[in-house]
């Protein structure tokens, strides 16, 4: 009997952790999705822009309804779907600073990343975005104005 009952809650257990790696593991691929936006706006490059907003949206859809509402999900999706869709880095870019508000919303609420994630705020935009790094690099202005902005905080 005592066997029994140790192996439901060892299985119950397993579910649970299950669940919960599978619901980091779709953030986590959204997250890094959305810092490869980030990246290629930092290069100027609004083709590739655009190619790692396709790859958020598709990351999106992997997100469970539990873990994140339909609305949110949503929100997040329509502002990566205008990335998607665009080739005007400067479209992209204010499409991303509404991203950015949406991303940072969530960090306050799930855990995107085992790694420490910056909040950094560029003055000149008056835009914040998500870093996986310390040192700013504003996709904002890309190269033109590569370093501008600061760290306003970090998640861990």
């Amino acid at each position: 009997m005592k066997k029994l009952i140790f192996t439901t809650l060892f299985s119950v257990f397993s579910i649970i952790s299950l669940s919960a790696q599978q619901k980091d593991a779709s953030l986590s691929k959204m997250y890094q999705s959305y810092l490869n936006i980030k990246n290629a706006l930092v290069s100027d490059q609004s083709d590739e822009a655009s190619k790692a907003a396709n790859t958020f949206l598709k990351s999106a859809s992997m997100v469970d309804y539990k873990v994140l509402s339909e609305g949110n999900l949503d929100l997040l999706r329509k502002e990566a779907s205008k990335i998607a869709d665009s080739r005007s880095i400067e479209m992209q870019r204010e499409a991303f600073n509404n991203l950015s508000k949406n991303m940072i919303a969530l960090t306050g609420k799930h855990k995107l990343a085992d790694e420490s994630i910056f909040v950094q705020y560029c003055p000149m935009a008056k835009a914040s975005w998500l870093s996986a790094e310390k040192n700013v690099k504003n996709p904002y202005y890309g190269k033109s104005m590569l370093t501008c902005g600061s760290v306003k905080a970090e998640i861990k």
